[in-house]
């Protein structure tokens, strides 16, 4: 049975944009094309409203050509963004910036010397 069948749903990690398409890595042999038209049911603006290089994504086969190891692939009948089981929070910037940096870098200097000075 082969490994990649028409209307398997695969994760994959986007590898490139075009103005026709979204590029996508399946595993080391295999990459496909979502073409642009496969993106969503209605017009497509702009493709990085919908997705970013580096983004691993899930897409649905619509075709598989085995002798290029070369996948037609689809987003637009499903719900392709994964979801990300750890929650982030978000970084928040002090008012101080890099005035601390500032402040603490001639005493870590010091520190530095005196343990150079010791051995």
């Amino acid at each position: 049975m082969a490994k990649y069948t028409k209307g398997k749903i695969v994760e994959g990690v986007v590898t490139g944009i075009e103005s026709y398409g979204i590029f996508v890595s399946l595993d080391e042999f295999y990459s496909g094309l979502i073409h642009i038209s496969e993106i969503s049911n209605g017009f497509v603006k702009n493709i990085h409203d919908y997705v970013n290089i580096g983004d691993t994504i899930y897409v649905e086969i619509i075709g598989v050509n085995d002798d290029e190891c070369h996948l037609s692939l689809s987003i637009k009948n499903i719900n392709y963004k994964k979801r990300n089981p750890t929650r982030r929070k978000k970084i928040v910037e002090t008012s101080l910036g890099f005035k601390t940096l500032a402040y603490k870098l001639p005493i870590w200097i010091d520190e530095s010397l005196k343990k150079m000075e010791k051995k």
